[in-house]
């Protein structure tokens, strides 16, 4: 995959470059097995000509999340076999600070034989179960497909804690766990936090200072009727709004430079619709900063009383 994005001078699959990528495979009746948009980002995809294979043009991309484009369902796999003292089980567990490992024959990642775990072997230690091998203290595992839906996984996910992955070559390649989950819900969670401040900050900047027709923009170029107040604009009409240096004039901010906060506006609302398309490759380190350096600034206007903080009724 990431060879393959390398050809289109890209590294990442945001919502610009993939409408790129896909109107040029288009262009050249193209397509890629699977599908680039929503594979994940260090498993092969294949290049095809349509011609090649059962393809109808009117059927779109499956835009279906699957539990295969987290990293965690291609991680490299630590296990045990049946046959291992159980203190080969604890030692890799401890070591690698797993609560759980999962039993298979020998380096045959196919063959499944289950799990094992602190919670099998504590209850079978408790009831006084003789547990000299870790097949003494093995359990049988929960797996999914690696195509299976996300959302559809999840609660698999947190009722047992994990769910094994198994790829389309029939092969156990990664475990997913509710930790897992959580750190995803943390990469996607945390930026969709940091653009709600921003949004807010933003309608409480211009609240009061601007007219409706203001906020509308020049109606030979758009065509926003259904603005009624600071409530309705999106970040590209804050962009537009504030770029005019006489409306910026009228947010009586000197200490600031009028083209670098519009620059910085014109990234957040590119980063902003990376999150709402649900880039998959998650959003890169440098694009939260821009985001909270922006959050800091704004919240240092709001504390300094240049931004009117309105309460709620």
């Amino acid at each position: 995959m990431r060879a393959f994005l390398a050809k289109f001078d890209a590294e990442r699959r945001g919502r610009v470059i993939v409408n790129n990528i896909r109107n040029q495979l288009e262009e050249a009746d193209l397509r890629t097995e699977p599908d680039f948009e929503f594979a994940y980002i260090d498993s092969e995809v294949s290049i095809v000509s349509v011609s090649e294979v059962s393809y109808d043009p009117q059927k779109q991309p499956d835009p279906t999340h699957r539990i295969g484009s987290l990293e965690a369902a291609y991680k490299e796999l630590v296990t045990v076999k049946q046959n291992d003292p159980l203190a080969c089980a604890i030692t890799k567990m401890q070591l690698n600070d797993f609560s759980r490992l999962p039993v298979m024959d020998g380096a045959n990642m196919r063959d499944l034989k289950g799990i094992i775990s602190w919670q099998s072997i504590g209850f079978r230690l408790a009831v006084g179960c003789d547990c000299r091998e870790v097949r003494h203290c093995m359990e049988p595992a929960k797996e999914i497909p690696d195509d299976i839906s996300l959302f559809e996984a999840i609660g698999t996910v947190m009722k047992y804690d994990y769910v094994l992955v198994r790829d389309q070559k029939n092969v156990i390649c990664g475990i997913v766990t509710a930790s897992d989950l959580s750190s995803q819900f943390e990469k996607i969670a945390g930026p969709f936090l940091l653009v709600g401040e921003i949004e807010g900050h933003l309608r409480n900047l211009i609240h009061g200072k601007f007219t409706v027709d203001q906020m509308k923009g020049d109606p030979k170029i758009t065509n926003d009727e259904e603005i009624t107040g600071p409530a309705n604009l999106t970040f590209g009409h804050y962009e537009r709004l504030l770029e005019n240096p006489e409306h910026w004039k009228e947010l009586a901010l000197p200490a600031l430079d009028r083209k670098k906060f519009v620059k910085c506006l014109r990234s957040a609302r590119e980063i902003r619709n990376n999150i709402m398309h649900f880039d998959p490759d998650g959003v890169t380190p440098e694009d939260i900063m821009t985001l909270r350096n922006l959050v800091r600034l704004l919240e240092n206007l709001a504390r300094t009383g240049a931004i009117t903080v309105l309460q709620k009724k």
